[in-house]
């Protein structure tokens, strides 16, 4: 069988955090990945022991960027002799798959799982690329042209936790750092639940942004580092979040269910409605509990506390070749 080694690209972020879960689904394929990002402190730290290079960033919708950056991908290519180039976006992604299918490779896209009712811009321009093998993680919306092989959410489970309808101890409140879309609503309604738990003894961090966070309870942050944040969801009882795909993998790699408040675009609360799609995605799947923010009430919290989460394995991510 012919040796096939590929480049892995993905912007930093929560672009790079899926196509990391995604490797070991595609490593079977492969004798060799090479992951291609830009250099922070979270692609440092997340590619610590892995073969990677690191790019100059593409900033989003900058075409003379991505432009500028095609040429160094295809020697980037020619010089490692890979065979396949696999993408979870966002601009960087332009490059990469025009330089593999110049210099006639194998170009892989996978939209991310934030897009769970179609593609992305980087999805709807690579569409365009000749021969670029599209892939979605949803299967509601797969068709001729976008296979689905799976999702990042895949080998997570729920189970009963057995925990006694108690209030929660330790309590993270985590909403982005979207600061242009503060997001009152839900810093209101999570001290409304708090208080109507009727228990007084709970530590609460809250990670809210530009939000208004006069007289919460805890400690009151705008914004946590990446491991302070992890540190705290792996030991808390309850996680209340935005439903963004970063924040919905790490609650679930803790094995916690999160009550999720999604924003709303009707709002003022972000620009569209994806939050609220991903939320009801990991619901169906009974990996979380769902509530807008004005509608937030204590059996929402029982609920999310009556459930825990375990992570197996998951099936094989198999791309497309030749013909296939």
């Amino acid at each position: 069988m012919a040796r096939r080694k590929a480049l892995l690209v993905a912007e930093s972020g929560g672009h790079l955090d899926q196509l990391v879960r995604i490797a070991p689904r595609l490593r079977p394929q492969f004798d060799s990945l090479i992951f291609v990002t830009s250099e922070t402190d979270q692609s440092r730290s997340l590619l610590a022991g892995h073969d990677v290079r690191f790019v100059p960033r593409v900033p989003p919708r900058a075409g003379r960027s991505a432009a500028r950056a095609l040429f160094p991908a295809v020697r980037l290519m020619r010089g490692e002799r890979v065979t396949d180039v696999i993408s979870t976006g966002s601009a960087v992604a332009v490059p990469f798959l025009l330089g593999a299918r110049l210099s006639g490779l194998e170009a892989h896209y996978i939209e991310s799982a934030a897009r769970t009712d179609g593609p992305s811009l980087t999805g709807r321009i690579v569409r365009r690329f000749p021969r670029v093998r599209l892939y979605t993680q949803y299967s509601r919306w797969a068709d001729e042209v976008w296979s689905y092989r799976g999702s990042v959410f895949d080998g997570f489970t729920a189970r009963p936790s057995g925990r006694e309808q108690a209030p929660p101890r330790r309590v993270v409140v985590t909403l982005g750092t979207l600061n242009q879309y503060p997001f009152d609503r839900a810093v209101q309604a999570v001290r409304r639940v708090l208080e109507q738990l009727g228990e007084t003894n709970v530590d609460v961090l809250w990670q809210i942004g530009m939000a208004q966070a006069e007289a919460l309870p805890g400690e009151v942050c705008s914004t946590v580092s990446a491991e302070r944040l992890r540190v705290a969801i792996a030991q808390a009882d309850l996680v209340i979040a935005h439903a963004g795909t970063g924040s919905a993998l790490q609650i679930l790699d803790a094995g916690r269910v999160p009550l999720f408040l999604p924003r709303s675009s009707a709002k003022g609360e972000h620009v569209d409605d994806h939050q609220l799609l991903i939320a009801d995605e990991l619901s169906a799947r009974g990996l979380a509990v769902t509530a807008d923010p004005d509608d937030l009430r204590p059996e929402h919290v029982w609920e999310a506390l009556s459930r825990r989460v375990e992570r197996g394995s998951a099936a094989e991510f198999t791309l497309k070749t030749g013909e296939s």
